[in-house]
């Protein structure tokens, strides 16, 4: 095989897979949207369960819903890449 064939044949293959990239990204973020759904509603619960305990669950919780969008933000640079 050429360079020459090689530098046209990586030329023309994005444009044959142009929506997988979006699908892709809507695929990933389901995963982060239940998971943060998840997240945010045991940490009501556990609210709701032991008051006293608010501040501790409430930093507890934005640090889950911080890792888990990290998911999201992975996925949205998989589909840039593919």
């Amino acid at each position: 095989m050429s360079l020459a064939y090689l530098a046209q044949e990586a030329a023309t293959t994005p444009e044959k897979f142009k929506g997988f990239g979006a699908i892709g990204y809507g695929l990933a973020a389901i995963g982060p949207g239940i998971g943060v759904g998840i997240v945010v509603g045991k940490a009501i619960e556990g609210m709701a369960r032991q008051p006293e305990m608010m501040g501790t669950i409430r930093t507890n919780m934005f640090l889950g819903i911080a890792f888990t969008e990290a998911l999201a933000l992975i996925g949205l640079v998989a589909g840039f890449i593919f």
